[in-house]
């Protein structure tokens, strides 16, 4: 994954961009980067990894050697970024979201009518640069998107700062990444997460509309080229990755978690489960709202068995080995015995992708004396890997722990028989969740129905992307 941000305006801004950027932290733990432009020094970048530091400590001298009343910046799980291009469309700086499924096809393509690439580790090559050289494949920006767009299998939403201070923003065509705008009264700001400008003093001017590209200085927003009609945005969005403080369309994350976790009571009643449950919580972060809104419907009370200990430890899925961030997700969880030990315990999580960090996690509770763990998954079973995004490692759809229990339970025959393992209340999704259970040493599992997931963001189905859940793109 990955988020950008930029500002143009009447004063340096440089500074807001810094804490902008920082703000898109949580989205990505390889790379980060910031371009500012002014009219003395023209275009100035900085990248730095920070793998082992997070953005502000790798990024806090910046103002010593640069200032801009323009700047973007990105925070990135894939590529260095922001590039600097020069080409016959102008010279400019680059950064994008989102992933290239078919890079090595559009790079056999130019390499073979003579173009040429700066290959990375590996002789792969910056997704960034490659989005650069089909975009300078026409003779001007608005077209040059176009065609990018058009040509790439996935998903690039793209934020550009020219050499004379204006910015220009796309977002990638059909709108599965979020891109908005806020205004304050220097200027606009660029944005993943629209909380990131908020806090810098800018108010909602609007969200970008799928494949729409606008050109923005400080004076105002110009509409190079028009939405399309087709929307599909990534409904893991407010599941997971997005930030609690974000909307997306109009949707706040956090309010969507509880009324999906009361979505979850609600199920758990209409099917008659009446399990003893001491306390309910959340495996945090991202799980604990979600948790919230179950113990709010159910009655329950929500307790926080165990807390994350984060002041040091890096995030969890950052190293690239799983046994290492396995031992880093244990590291960081630290009991209270006294919400443990003899107590019957009902967890929701996000989502269960792998399933290999939430074994982790009961065996834990369990070591620490917990009498029974019941777990519900805020998402229906993940059934496919994402192509879109790249929110998860997964390089293959065995990897994900309902397609591993398919294929123990029925082989291959059972791939076609998904929709009826993602329900509950079907002999094939009851054989599932079981299987899960004792795989995962659950007392009893169920995970959110695609209907509820719909429901609680509010948004019509046709306009979500849900290809992880159900394989429809």
């Amino acid at each position: 994954m990955g988020g950008f941000f930029g500002i143009t305006s009447r004063r340096d801004c440089l500074a807001d961009v810094f804490f902008g950027v920082d703000y898109h932290s949580h989205l990505g733990t390889r790379r980060a980067g910031l371009v500012a432009f002014n009219a003395r020094d023209g275009l100035q970048r900085t990248i730095h990894n920070i793998e082992n530091a997070p953005f502000r400590t790798k990024f806090a001298d910046v103002f010593k050697d640069m200032s801009g009343t323009s700047a973007i910046g990105c925070i990135s799980d894939v590529d260095p970024q922001p590039l600097l291009v020069r080409s016959q469309i102008g010279t400019y700086a680059i950064c994008i979201t989102g992933v290239i499924n078919n890079a090595e096809q559009l790079i056999q393509s130019y390499l073979d009518t003579g173009a040429h690439f700066d290959a990375m580790s590996g002789g792969r090559i910056n997704s960034t640069e490659l989005v650069a050289a089909l975009i300078s494949e026409k003779d001007n920006f608005t077209d040059g998107i176009h065609f990018a767009h058009a040509a790439i299998e996935g998903t690039a939403s793209i934020l550009i700062l020219k050499d004379d201070g204006s910015l220009i923003a796309a977002r990638d065509r059909f709108g599965r990444l979020p891109v908005q705008i806020g205004k304050n009264a220097d200027g606009y700001a660029v944005s993943f997460e629209s909380f990131a400008y908020q806090k810098l003093g800018f108010e909602d001017e609007r969200e970008l509309g799928p494949g729409e590209i606008v050109q923005i200085t400080p004076d105002g927003v110009t509409q190079l080229g028009a939405p399309g009609k087709t929307k599909r945005i990534c409904a893991f969005l407010w599941s997971y990755y997005g930030y609690p403080t974000s909307s997306y369309e109009g949707v706040n994350v956090e309010a969507m978690r509880y009324r999906n976790g009361r979505i979850l009571a609600q199920n758990d009643k209409a099917a008659g489960r009446d399990e003893p449950i001491d306390y309910v919580g959340g495996v945090p972060d991202s799980g604990t709202p979600h948790a919230i809104g179950y113990a709010n419907e159910s009655g329950l009370p929500f307790a926080r068995a165990f807390i994350k200990y984060t002041p040091t430890w890096s995030r969890s899925f950052t190293p690239p080995e799983q046994t290492e961030r396995e031992q880093i997700a244990k590291m960081k969880q630290i009991p209270v015995y006294e919400l443990i030990k003899d107590k019957n315990l009902l967890f929701v999580d996000d989502s269960i992708v792998r399933g290999t960090q939430l074994k982790e996690t009961v065996e834990f509770l369990y070591e620490n004396g917990a009498k029974s763990v019941h777990m519900r998954s805020a998402c229906p079973p993940i059934m496919y890997g994402c192509k879109f995004l790249n929110f998860s490692r997964a390089t293959s759809d065995m990897e994900l722990i309902a397609r591993r229990v398919i294929m123990e339970l029925e082989g291959e025959e059972g791939f076609n028989h998904l929709e009826e393992y993602s329900r509950g209340d079907t002999e094939r999704g009851r054989a599932l969740r079981q299987t899960i259970c004792d795989k995962l040493h659950f007392a009893s599992l169920d995970f959110q129905s695609l209907e509820g997931v719909v429901k609680a963001i509010g948004l019509p189905m046709e306009e979500l992307c849900t290809y992880c859940w159900n394989g429809r793109e």
